[in-house]
């Protein structure tokens, strides 16, 4: 028997602009932007108030190995990647987007947001993200890869009061696979790749195009129906398959993941332990 849930958007994403929050404009930064930016205008198009308001997170500048690789140009070489994306994009699709030439920290303010969309590929930058969001219930869709595998995880970031309070609450990728956020975890290697060569070596040149199509599908999934479709998909180019997480507290205890009990249910097992007056 199924116990899949429906979760909703919020009426607020319906009525007016999303504003949404990318960090990292690399490799998988650099394919989901340009989608963010088709949805941005298929929405406008299909009457949505708004469409979207994005801010892009990235500190980094473009190296000679980014080019073709990720979405740069030879002349970019030495140029942030958040700006030239941005501004590529708001010069192309008329959007009026922000870069932010820094890195995104635990201390970011995002209790006007709606949606972080995480393309970073450390667990120290997951978990600022997390710190950052843990009291605003924001969303936060992770998008994630290594060599020729990766996955894309949709949740809400909250208190551990809220979560209880809202048992239907998404987890989100730091509670159904908390290794992705433990920085501790992280191998520090600083060391560039010296050639376009050595670093396809290290990483499949589709992957990152391959990643940012399944977050683009469950946004504009999202958008059409009003709902999120499914917790996440788990994506693999060696074997060519796609595996979705169902939006199924079943599934997330497969994780160790634990739905909390409504405290409503709590509070009834109380009054019937109570003694009579």
């Amino acid at each position: 028997m199924t116990t899949a849930i429906r979760h909703a958007l919020p009426s607020r994403m319906l009525e007016r602009a999303w504003n949404v929050v990318v960090v990292g404009a690399g490799g998988t930064g650099s394919a989901v932007l340009p989608s963010l930016a088709r949805l941005h205008h298929a929405m406008v198009e299909l009457g949505h108030p708004g469409g979207i308001d994005c801010t892009v997170f990235d500190d980094d500048t473009v190296s000679p190995t980014n080019v073709g690789r990720q979405g740069f140009y030879p002349n970019d070489t030495g140029e942030y990647k958040a700006s030239l994306i941005v501004n590529r994009l708001n010069t192309l699709m008329g959007t009026d987007w922000r870069a932010q030439t820094r890195r995104f920290g635990a201390s970011e303010t995002v209790y006007n947001v709606d949606l972080v969309i995480g393309c970073v590929d450390t667990r120290a930058a997951r978990h600022a993200i997390v710190r950052a969001a843990e009291h605003s219930g924001v969303y936060y869709l992770d998008c994630g890869n290594d060599t020729d595998r990766g996955q894309i995880v949709f949740g809400q970031v909250c208190s551990k009061s809220y979560a209880k309070k809202n048992p239907e609450r998404l987890p989100h990728v730091g509670e159904l696979f908390p290794e992705l956020i433990n920085a501790k975890l992280d191998v520090k290697d600083d060391t560039p790749s010296c050639s376009m060569a050595e670093a396809l070596r290290k990483q499949s040149l589709v992957i990152n195009q391959a990643i940012a199509v399944q977050a683009f599908n469950m946004l504009w999934t999202m958008f059409r129906t009003g709902a999120v479709p499914f917790s996440g998909v788990f994506v693999n180019l060696a074997t060519g398959r796609t595996n979705p997480i169902a939006l199924d507290p079943a599934v997330w205890a497969r994780f160790g993941y634990t739905v909390s009990k409504p405290l409503e249910k709590k509070a009834g097992k109380r009054r019937k332990t109570k003694p009579a007056d």
